[in-house]
C-alpha cells in the first residue's frame, strides 16, 4: 500500500540515518586476528544521537490516497493540508489518521521519547555483545548481537556477522614490524517493531528491518586492546 510506505519511510528515516554511522561501530579492539580457535568477548555501547530536526516529518494529505492525517496532540488537520507528526524518535504524542472509504480513525505510532523514557540526552544507547573466534591461516571471524530493547510499544533486536583477514602476512618485508595490518568485512542487521492501535483489527504492529555494510582496512599499534573485557589465545 503507496500509503503505507509512505508513512512508514517518514517514520523511520532517522533511524536509518543514525543506523548508518552506528552500526558500524565497535566491531574490534584490535588489528591483530588471533591464533586458531582463540577468543575474546567485549561489550559495547553505541549511542545513536537524535538531532532536533529528525523528531519530526511531514505528513501532506494531498499525497496520501486512502488514509488523511486528522489531528495531532489535539489539533485538528484539514484533509487538503499537511501537519508534522512524529518520527519514531519525536515525543510521546499520537497522531490520528482516518480511513477514506469507510471513515474509522485508527492512532499512528508516537514517537519514543527517548529523553524522558531512559533519563538521557535524545540518543538510543544500543549495547552490544560481541564475539571473536580465531580461525587458521589469520582468519577472524566475528559475531555480535544485542539483547532485545523494548520502548513502550517498540521493540529493536540486533544481529551482525564479519570475517577479518591478516594482511600484513602477504606483504614481503614487513612481517616483523611493530603493527598489526588486517582487512575487515561486516554486515549487521537490525529489526524493529513498532505497535499501532487501529479500529480495523488488533495487535497491529510496523515490522523494519535496517542493514549495514563495512568493508575496512585497519591499523593499530602492536597489542591495541581497548575496551576488551576477557581474550584467550591458543
Amino acid at each position: 500500500m503507496a500509503d503505507a510506505n509512505y508513512l512508514l519511510e517518514g517514520y523511520v528515516t532517522p533511524v536509518m540515518r543514525g543506523l548508518g554511522s552506528g552500526l558500524n561501530q565497535g566491531w574490534y579492539n584490535s588489528a591483530k586476528t588471533h591464533k586458531p580457535f582463540g577468543v575474546d568477548f567485549t561489550i559495547t555501547t553505541s549511542l545513536i544521537y537524535v538531532p532536533d530536526a529528525d523528531q519530526f516529518y511531514k505528513v501532506d494529505n494531498n499525497v496520501l490516497q486512502e488514509v488523511k492525517l486528522v489531528s495531532y496532540d489535539g489539533q485538528p488537520i484539514s484533509p487538503t493540508s499537511s501537519g508534522n507528526v512524529p518520527t519514531i524518535f519525536g515525543p510521546d504524542k499520537t497522531p490520528t489518521y482516518e480511513i477514506t472509504d469507510t471513515g474509522n480513525t485508527f492512532d499512528g505510532p508516537p514517537g519514543l521519547d527517548l529523553e524522558s523514557t531512559i533519563k538521557l540526552a535524545n540518543a538510543l544507547p544500543v549495547p552490544m555483545y560481541h564475539l571473536g573466534i580465531g580461525l587458521p591461516k589469520g582468519f577472524d571471524l566475528k559475531v555480535r548481537f544485542s539483547p532485545t530493547l523494548e520502548f513502550d510499544q517498540a521493540k529493536f533486536s540486533l544481529l551482525g556477522f564479519g570475517v577479518m583477514h591478516d594482511i600484513k602476512q602477504y606483504i614481503p618485508g614487513i612481517k616483523s614490524l611493530p603493527f598489526d595490518l588486517s582487512a575487515f568485512i561486516g554486515y549487521t542487521n537490525m529489526k524493529a517493531e513498532v505497535g499501532i492501535d487501529a479500529t480495523t483489527g488488533q495487535n497491529q504492529k510496523v515490522v523494519a528491518a535496517f542493514n549495514s555494510n563495512q568493508y575496512s582496512g585497519t591499523y593499530f599499534e602492536k597489542d591495541f586492546c581497548a575496551n576488551t573485557v576477557w581474550r584467550g589465545g591458543l
